[in-house]
């Protein structure tokens, strides 16, 4: 009994660097096929990798995902399969992130989206809405065609009663 208390009284001082809880975002399935729209103050290209840089007010949206962010760069990497064409491999949205997808919302510092394997990653202040709670940590990472997801760090929640 007493080993029982012991574990209550760790689990509620938490440790920082092994907390971790699921989250679920979204709710649905997301296509990562689907094509993305940016639309920003500024674009900067680099005509040696196409590699695309977005500035100002930047809103990225691929079907029900939504990225806005101070600057967002979008990284290609060349497809064998397609005779060499340009697919997008990674989006990487930095400053003031907000990712939102049906009613659920994240904030955070970084965020990278990797398209291939339709997982996202937010680093720094992570601040996860969704209509079942709030959850706050250090770092998600995040499945998007699940919905599934881990938030570690210093993990910070509230979760709404049954009434609510």
């Amino acid at each position: 009994m007493r080993q029982f208390f012991i574990a209550i009284f760790l689990m509620a001082i938490g440790l920082p660097a092994q907390s971790q809880t699921q989250v679920g975002f979204g709710g649905t399935p997301h296509d990562s096929s689907a094509p993305i729209e940016v639309v920003s103050d500024s674009l900067e290209v680099d005509d040696t990798n196409g590699n695309a840089i977005f500035r100002g007010n930047v809103i990225a949206v691929q079907g029900d995902l939504r990225i806005s962010a101070a600057e967002i760069h979008v990284l290609y990497q060349t497809n064998a399969e397609t005779d060499g064409q340009n697919d997008i491999d990674q989006v990487q949205a930095l400053g003031g992130v907000l990712i939102t997808r049906g009613v659920d919302a994240a904030e955070a510092e970084t965020a990278t989206y990797f398209v291939a394997r339709n997982e996202m990653e937010m680093v720094g202040n992570v601040l996860v809405s969704q209509q079942s709670g709030v959850i706050a940590g250090e770092r998600m990472l995040l499945d998007i065609a699940t919905g599934q997801g881990t938030v570690d760090g210093r993990v910070r929640t509230t979760l709404q009663g049954a009434n609510q």
